[in-house]
């Protein structure tokens, strides 16, 4: 793999990691990375060809046949635009389950390490500074509370016109981060040298702006 600047942004579902690591990407004139997006997508695909989530290697047989791009703010599969279909609360739950498979996780290294290409990457995910790209530059560990991050997702589909049920979002993010930190493979975790930001009260352009001045520093020293 090719040596370019990488910022690594992990952080639990709803942390507002994904909004922030765009915008730092745009920023910057990065490339951009939405490691989430890839589970999401391997979860529609699978649900589209009527394979079970809980069927490793069924789920993972399936990505050999995908083609994925991130194009501006849309998400193509196949050449198709999936962007909305797999941003559903459904999808959602599946991306977290089949994530829990390590030949999956271990079949998407290297289409997660093709993006890193000049002049830099940005990385968003769970996995990110810790597996992935444990060579980061820069790693940042974004995160709130579950009540924060389940308002946040509570807001953001009722935005959309689409079902909210607070107490279920809650339910279901207690849920995913207790996947995603029990998983045997990759377990979500702050890297020990990451930076931890908590953004319970604090808004993403702070954010944006605290993960550009650190990048900035490190370009300095």
């Amino acid at each position: 793999m090719n040596h370019f600047p990488v910022i690594a942004i992990d952080g639990p579902s709803a942390s507002g990691k994904g909004t922030v690591a765009q915008l730092v990407a745009s920023k910057l004139g990065f490339n951009y990375l939405d490691s989430g997006a890839l589970y999401r997508i391997v979860a529609f695909a699978a649900q589209q060809d009527n394979i079970p989530w809980s069927d490793a290697l069924a789920v993972t047989a399936c990505t050999k046949t995908l083609k994925i791009e991130f194009i501006n703010e849309q998400v193509l599969l196949n050449n198709q635009d999936v962007s909305n279909e797999i941003r559903t609360e459904e999808i959602g739950k599946g991306a977290s389950q089949v994530a829990v498979h390590a030949p999956l996780r271990a079949a998407l290294v290297d289409m997660q390490h093709s993006f890193c290409k000049a002049p830099g990457l940005i990385a968003d995910g769970r996995d990110m500074g810790t597996v992935i790209f444990p060579e980061a530059e820069l790693k940042v560990f974004l995160t709130a509370s579950t009540e924060t991050r389940a308002l946040r997702r509570y807001k953001q589909l009722q935005g959309k016109n689409q079902p909210a049920n607070y107490e279920h979002i809650l339910q279901d993010l207690t849920e995913r981060d207790a996947r995603d930190k029990g998983r045997a493979s990759a377990p979500l975790l702050m890297a020990d040298d990451a930076i931890l930001l908590e953004t319970d009260n604090v808004g993403i352009s702070d954010a944006v702006d605290y993960i550009l001045q650190k990048y900035q520093i490190l370009q300095n020293t």
